[in-house]
C-alpha cells in the first residue's frame, strides 16, 4: 500500500525517538477522493490507535491508516531526501485525488483516473486542470480545461504534445482528443 524508504525511515526514528513510548506515525488523507485532498504525516501515541486502523509495519516503524484514507493512499511514496538545498520529507499519494481504478475498469473510468492522477497534477503548477466531458463513439476524448489553462496561449501544444500523446499511449482504444473549452484569455491565464 505505502512505501516508506530507508532514509525516511531513519528520519522517523530519530523523531519518534524523543515522542512518548510506543508512539509510531499515522497517514491520513484530508478530503480524500476530491480536487482538494491533502495528504499528510502525524504523530500517533498509542492511544490514538483506532481498531479500525491498519498498521503497517517497517523494519523501524509502524505506520497506522485510519479506514477512510487508505484506499486514496495506494501506490504512496514516503521519501526523505537530502540535496544542496537541504532535506525534505516527500509525500507522493497519485491516488489520493481519485481512488485508484481497476485495469478492466470502463475506459471513461480509467481515462479519467488518468487525468486526475497523472495529468492535473502538473497542470495544477499553473493553476490549470482539465476535465474528461465524454468519449465520443468513434473514440475521441472531449476535454475541458479550466483555470489557468482556459486562454492560455500554450494550450495547443499542452493538449496535443502532452495530453493527447499521454492518454494515446496509454489507452489504443482513443483515436485522439478535442477540447471543448471556449477560450478567453483573461488574469487568470497562465500565459
Amino acid at each position: 500500500m505505502i512505501l516508506v524508504t530507508d532514509a525516511a525511515q531513519e528520519h522517523f526514528a530519530k523523531l519518534l525517538a524523543n515522542q512518548e513510548e510506543g508512539t509510531q506515525i499515522r497517514v491520513f488523507v484530508i478530503n480524500p477522493g476530491t480536487p482538494t485532498a491533502e495528504c499528510g504525516v502525524s504523530y500517533c501515541p498509542p492511544d490514538a490507535v483506532e481498531a479500525t486502523d491498519t498498521e503497517l509495519k517497517f523494519e523501524k516503524l509502524s505506520a497506522f491508516i485510519d479506514e477512510l484514507s487508505a484506499p486514496y493512499l495506494q501506490d504512496a511514496v514516503i521519501d526523505f531526501v537530502t540535496d544542496q538545498l537541504g532535506s525534505q520529507l516527500t509525500l507522493k499519494a497519485p491516488n489520493a485525488k481519485m481512488r485508484k481504478v481497476s485495469d478492466d475498469a470502463p475506459l471513461m473510468e480509467r481515462v479519467e483516473y488518468q487525468l486526475q492522477s497523472q495529468i492535473n497534477p502538473q497542470l495544477a503548477s499553473h493553476g490549470g486542470r482539465v476535465s474528461l466531458m465524454e468519449i465520443t463513439d468513434d473514440g475521441i476524448a472531449v476535454l475541458q480545461f479550466g483555470g489557468g489553462c482556459n486562454g492560455c496561449s500554450m494550450i495547443d501544444v499542452t493538449l496535443k504534445d502532452g495530453i493527447e500523446k499521454e492518454l494515446l499511449q496509454n489507452f489504443p482504444e482513443l483515436k485522439g482528443v478535442r477540447d471543448l473549452t471556449e477560450h478567453q484569455r483573461g488574469e487568470h491565464s497562465f500565459y
